[in-house]
């Protein structure tokens, strides 16, 4: 079981640890692999030498950089009913594809779209429909650059108000080749149904995964339901888990420990959450 640490963990939003720093920590901790981000700790202007001198390094330190994420997609959506939008969020995944093919990472998060983003009231609401069609267009552009470059794109659960349901998974996946598949986080899944029921329909889809855990205390439940342990929540992650193997998945398990439930108090970075994060990560 491949374990890793996502950068926002460790690095918080913004560019305060670099790539080395990131390596160097997971390599202490015992960790097979680091998730990097672009945006972050890695520049979308990153220049493929550097790419390929923090790939040489995390080599040397025995640390995996298998799959990278981007916090870009809350800014531009593929599924933007703005076509200038639109067209903006597929230039830059084309960048986000060569980043990871310099840098040696298989599959990078992208989020599908957005209807509407609850956290975000500046975002414009998106019909269903019109979301969808444009989603499509977008990963269609994209599809031929992935498969030249040998990169996966996994389309992540979040809570975007698109995508909900795994049948809507299935529907949409199905649309595309074998390069485009999901990025399946087993805690956004828990507000609609357990893992397991994801993993069921979706199996051979599911290109990544990420760890955390939720609460679905006070009804429908909230963000404050992100606590700051990937084994305290309703998630239940031997069932995940097994469930995955079943299914044959062998790809990555990325802790991306986010804890809302500090909102309004959360501050990242934080090193003892990073810590505590790669500790459970290893006693899994």
């Amino acid at each position: 079981m491949y374990k890793a640490l996502n950068y926002w963990v460790f690095g918080g939003f913004g560019p305060a640890k670099t790539p080395r720093e990131f390596i160097d920590f997971a390599a202490a901790q015992g960790l097979d692999g680091v998730e990097l981000t672009v945006g972050d700790c890695v520049s979308e202007d990153i220049a493929e030498d550097e790419c390929r001198a923090i790939a040489a390094y995390a080599a040397e330190k025995g640390v995996g950089l298998r799959t990278m994420a981007s916090g870009h997609y809350g800014a531009e959506s593929l599924g933007a009913d703005d076509e200038a939008e639109r067209v903006r969020a597929v230039e830059f995944t084309r960048k986000y594809l060569r980043i990871a093919s310099w840098i040696g990472a298989k599959t990078i998060l992208v989020v599908p779209g957005s209807t509407f983003v609850a956290w975000e009231p500046s975002r414009p609401r998106v019909g269903y429909r019109r979301c969808w069609e444009q989603s499509v267009k977008s990963l269609k552009e994209l599809e031929p650059l992935a498969e030249e470059l040998g990169v996966d794109i996994a389309l992540e659960n979040v809570w975007t108000r698109f995508l909900l349901s795994p049948m809507e998974w299935k529907v949409f996946l199905d649309q595309f080749g074998p390069r485009i598949g999901m990025y399946l986080d087993v805690g956004n899944c828990q507000l609609y149904l357990p893992a397991k029921d994801y993993v069921d329909l979706l199996g051979p889809r599911i290109k990544a995964v990420h760890l955390k855990n939720w609460k679905g205390d006070d009804c429908g439940g909230g963000l404050h339901g992100f606590g700051d342990s990937i084994l305290d929540g309703d998630v239940d992650l031997k069932e995940a888990i097994a469930a995955l193997d079943a299914a044959g998945y062998r790809g990555t398990y990325t802790a991306e420990m986010i804890p809302f439930s500090r909102l309004p108090d959360l501050v990242l970075p934080d090193a003892a959450l990073a810590e505590k994060t790669a500790a459970e990560m290893k006693g899994l």
